[in-house]
């Protein structure tokens, strides 16, 4: 298996900015599309941003042009550069990591992010 660690999780206030990191282990497996899902409560987990091996980004549409996604394949880490955020984007951030040429994927823990006054 794959494990996802993610960090960089925290309080922040409306207009601030965060950076979240996604480090996944060393295995066999390689590694294809790394994302980044979120969870506020009551809520359905949605897609924030995805990225794949070759650099194709695709973002959802609450966070287009405040979010950047990135990732440094030799590290087997994606990172997710947070502006501009308000309370709405306050939810549990998850990273997710699939395995090519399979239905395989893992994903991290989730990480808190709160925007807040």
């Amino acid at each position: 298996q794959v494990q996802l660690v993610e960090s960089g999780g925290g309080l922040v206030q409306p207009g601030g900015s965060l950076s979240l990191s996604c480090a996944a282990s060393r295995s066999i497996f390689p590694i294809s599309t790394m994302g980044w899902y979120r969870q506020a409560p009551g809520k359905q987990r949605e897609l924030v941003a995805a990225i794949t091996s070759g650099g194709s980004t695709n973002y959802g549409d609450s966070v287009k042009g405040r979010f950047t996604i990135s990732r440094d394949n030799a590290k087997r880490t994606a990172y997710l550069q947070m502006n501009s955020l308000q309370p709405e984007d306050t939810a549990v951030y998850y990273c997710n990591a699939r395995i090519p040429n399979t239905n395989f994927s893992s994903w991290g823990q989730g990480t808190q992010v709160t925007v807040s006054s």
